[in-house]
């Protein structure tokens, strides 16, 4: 009889601490899932209000990219890439504070932070570089630069690196750290400068006008003319080359439609030039024999002169 009333203490007891552990799971789990939906929440609205960011800057023509609209897009990613972070950081820190206490550790992790932070210096000369590239504003995504050589359309840009995509699909990532020189090829505006050459022969004078009523043709197409903040300028004559008179043309465009733009008006040149009688020069040599007699030498070996 005393066994069977020790054996039932015990079951009782057992049951009596499994009920505790089930409740203390279920508190726990509970604080968890409460701290990852208001984590998510949060998430969805940073996620909106950078959204609004890029729609207040929306001008509404799609045609073009302002400079404020680059700009907007390119904070409205850094803000929701550190705001992501962040959220989630706090969100860990949260949920690792249910199971010990966060604070020593913290404390340790400060202590910690000082002594990587003198390894870390090449991530913190990026991050500051990057806080300055956006103070500056000295480019934005979708802006078409050159970075130490590199060439390429800005795809992304974070506090530590940016990553230009180039003509042949290549993505390059570039810490912020490394950049020493920008060229902005979107900026404000962009230019096409078109070198046209004409054989020594033709008029050049004809060949100006020419070049100067198609300049004007092309301006006033009602498919192109909104690519153009002015209307197209030839200079003059530009060179005289080995082999033709070379002529410049200059094509102001919007950022990033100087390409097209281009392309396009050596279209039209060439098409015109032709119909116009006009040719495209090609490199040539002019060898100079000298007499029959020497050539006759030349070819023999023996003299050609009375010979």
């Amino acid at each position: 009889m005393t066994g069977t009333m020790l054996q039932l203490d015990r079951l009782a007891d057992l049951a009596a601490r499994l009920d505790l552990d089930i409740g203390f799971l279920v508190d726990r789990g509970l604080n968890i899932l409460a701290i990852l939906v208001v984590a998510w929440i949060g998430r969805r609205l940073l996620r909106v209000l950078t959204n609004r960011l890029r729609h207040i800057a929306d001008d509404a023509d799609p045609t073009t990219i302002s400079s404020a609209e680059q700009r907007a897009h390119t904070l409205a990613g850094i803000a929701q890439s550190i705001g992501s972070f962040l959220i989630w950081l706090g969100a860990g820190l949260m949920i690792l504070d249910i199971f010990i206490a966060i604070g020593p550790l913290l404390a340790g992790v400060g202590v910690a932070g000082l002594a990587v932070s003198f390894g870390a210096q090449s991530l913190v000369k990026d991050m500051i570089s990057g806080f300055f590239i956006l103070l500056e504003n000295q480019f934005a995504v979708g802006d078409v630069v050159t970075v130490n050589g590199i060439s390429g359309k800005v795809e992304r840009m974070t506090l530590r690196v940016v990553m230009l995509r180039d003509l042949e699909g290549t993505l390059h990532v570039i810490p912020n750290g490394n950049i020493s020189v920008v060229s902005n090829r979107t900026r404000g505006f962009s230019r096409a400068v078109v070198d046209i050459g004409v054989p020594y022969e033709e008029q050049i004078d004809h060949v100006l006008d020419v070049l100067r009523d198609l300049a004007r043709e092309f301006h006033e197409d009602p498919a192109w003319q909104p690519a153009f903040p002015e209307p197209p300028e030839v200079l003059g004559v530009e060179a005289l080359a080995d082999n033709a008179v070379n002529v410049r043309v200059l094509l102001t465009t919007h950022p990033g439609r100087q390409w097209e733009v281009g392309r396009e008006f050596l279209r039209r040149a060439k098409n015109r030039l032709d119909a116009e009688g006009i040719s495209i020069p090609f490199p040539q040599r002019t060898l100079h024999l000298g007499s029959a007699a020497e050539l006759i030498a030349a070819l023999t070996g023996r003299p050609g002169a009375g010979g």
